[in-house]
This record gives C-alpha cells, structure tokens and sequence, in this order.
C-alpha cells in the first residue's frame, strides 16, 4: 500500500512539473532574471503549491498517515556554514541550469539530456560533498 501511494503521489508531483513548466529551463531561467526578461508565471505554480502545502501540514496536526509511521515534523535549520554554503550552491546551479532535482527527474520522462546530465551531476556531487565538506572543516579549524 505504501509503495502504491508513494508511486501515485509521484507520478501526480512530476505530472503537475510537467504541465506547469517547471521542467522547462528557459522558463525557469526567465524566472530568475530579474533584471532581464522577467517571466512572473512560476510564482502561480509556486503559489499553488505553496498554498495546498501549508493547509496540509496544518491537517496533519494529531494525525498519523494512512500508511503507517508519522508525518515528518518540521524543525528550524541550524544556520550554518554547510547551509548557506549549499544553499548558495543549489541557487547557483539552478540558476544555471535551469532545473532542480525534482524537475530534472521529471524531464526524464520524455527523453531531454538535459535532465540526464544535471541528474549525474547532482549525484556525483552527492558523493563528492562529505569529503569536500571534510576538507573544509578542516581548513576553517585550521585558519
């Protein structure tokens, strides 16, 4: 039952990528260019999911899944340098390329290399970050 509702929660989430554009790098682009050509449509796909997200989370309140275990409970961020390292890392690299993880999976669907270069990328990046971030902890320390 679990694995059913996790592959139909899916398929809706990169069917709503899909149609809402997310998966288009030059709308994303667009929509980070602030100064250039602005293209403001993302901040309705944004908004619609934002706004369902946030009446979620307030349901969950005392109320356990259909499937079993909890909802996840949502705590403040340490503020930190591995997070604001990450995050300018990931604004970078959206910027760039246009594409998320979720996105970028979903492009995969009807065939776009661009999806499939970013993927790899992301997951050799996904390797390489516990011993970059080694790295930098110990040149911090150090300086």
């Amino acid at each position: 039952m679990r694995a059913l509702v996790s592959l139909l929660a899916g398929a809706l989430f990169g069917t709503g990528l899909l149609l809402s554009g997310m998966t288009d790098t030059t709308k994303v682009q667009g929509w980070l260019d602030l100064f250039g050509r602005w293209d403001p449509t993302l901040a309705f796909v944004m908004g619609g999911a934002i706004l369902p997200m946030l009446i979620a989370w307030r349901l969950t309140v005392h109320r356990r899944p259909l499937t079993g275990g909890q909802f996840p409970q949502p705590a403040a961020p340490e503020l930190d340098r591995r997070l604001i390292l990450g995050s300018v890392l990931f604004g970078m690299g959206w910027a760039l390329a246009g594409l998320c993880p979720g996105p970028a999976l979903a492009s995969l669907s009807y065939g776009g290399i661009g999806g499939v270069v970013f993927l790899l990328s992301m997951i050799a990046g996904m390797f390489a970050a516990p011993t970059l971030g080694a790295q930098l902890d110990r040149v911090a320390k150090a300086a």
